[in-house]
């Protein structure tokens, strides 16, 4: 059962069992340069806000309405990242596992080939939660991804349209399958309730209105700037997976001007530029795990960024490139609190 709730989506599986529940939240943030370099992860601005696609069934394009799931406003070049979490379950010291698919216009952002619904191991084309915290883009490297940019479909600049040569699908399509029951309750046994220290969180920081990209009927995820961040192995064994049980939504972005036509409403102010992110002393991340990262998609590493295709066309599709000087890097590490201090190794 997927339901929304203050602009995130909330999973639960209590046919599974009553603690399979996980929230997906869309991170408004800054567009991080697309010029070479390989940045760490800025500051999350807040939570895209989301509808309902049937409540506004006179006014959503037919197909939306033929595909379900939500829609959110997104401006051009504007970029996002998706924040994955669980409820901890304080008697088994642990949030309930999934397995978690992501595509943008039905091409799978960890392997970069043709979205299916089942899970695949080799090469593996899911995410696991909680072990992945969060996911900025298109898997390109080991510990490499590209980040989501909105671009408007039709351009050649979505990862869909360079890999199908297709404009079809547009948006982004989430799946999730549960951990068997059996399984959690055989590996998470019931244990004294200890005291929980959690993760620290990222900033989430209100930026004031800075400028206004042109806006585009149709949205699609592209290819944009580099950064650190690694996709991390499924540490479970593959029949752990319920893959009987599954939500799946279909998240379509709307560029500024289609999102006040459907609902009325003014799309958020747009994040800030590079140069202002810099100027306004909010800090870089840096995220720390012992986990090992996938190998980076091939067929993801290949495609052109948004920039590069610009250029190729005598465009300039990403207004404010310019570079940025990374000051002020935080460490988060998984699992510890800010003081605490992580088992040496000899």
């Amino acid at each position: 059962m997927i339901e929304l709730r203050e602009n995130s989506l909330q999973i639960s599986f209590p046919e599974v069992h009553a603690d399979a529940r996980m929230s997906v939240e869309f991170q408004r943030t800054l567009r991080i340069p697309d010029d070479g370099e390989t940045y760490p992860l800025p500051a999350g601005l807040g939570a895209f806000p989301c509808q309902h696609v049937d409540d506004y069934a006179q006014t959503v394009p037919t197909n939306w309405l033929e595909r379900g799931g939500i829609m959110l406003p997104m401006y051009q070049s504007e970029a996002m990242w998706i924040n994955f979490s669980g409820d901890y379950i304080s008697d088994r010291e642990t949030c309930y596992p999934f397995a978690m698919k992501i595509a943008a216009g039905k091409i799978n952002a960890v392997t970069g080939k043709k979205h299916k619904n089942k899970l695949k191991k080799a090469p593996q084309d899911y995410v696991v939660v909680p072990e992945q915290p969060w996911l900025d883009g298109f898997c390109v490297e080991q510990g490499v991804i590209r980040q989501f940019v909105a671009m408007p479909l039709g351009d050649g600049y979505s990862a869909e349209e360079q890999i199908t040569g297709e404009a079809e699908h547009g948006g982004l399509q989430i799946i999730v399958y549960p951990m068997k029951r059996e399984v959690f309750e055989q590996r998470f046994p019931k244990i004294q309730r200890q005291e929980f220290r959690g993760e620290p969180m990222l900033l989430h920081s209100p930026m004031e209105d800075v400028y206004v990209c042109d806006a585009a009927p149709d949205m699609g995820l592209a290819p944009g700037g580099r950064m650190k961040q690694e996709i991390y192995d499924d540490p479970f064994d593959f029949s752990d997976w319920d893959q009987v049980n599954a939500s799946r939504c279909f998240v379509h972005l709307a560029n500024s001007l289609v999102w006040r036509q459907i609902t009325g409403e003014e799309a958020p102010t747009v994040p800030p530029t590079s140069e202002e992110y810099g100027n306004s002393d909010l800090p870089w991340f840096d995220y720390y795990s012992e986990a090992t990262a996938v190998e980076g998609s091939k067929i993801l590493n290949e495609l052109k960024s948004v920039a590069t295709i610009g250029k190729q066309a005598g465009k300039n599709p990403l207004p404010e490139n310019a570079s940025v000087t990374v000051d002020d890097v935080q460490l988060i590490r998984r699992g510890l609190s800010e003081d605490e201090v992580r088992d040496s190794q000899f």
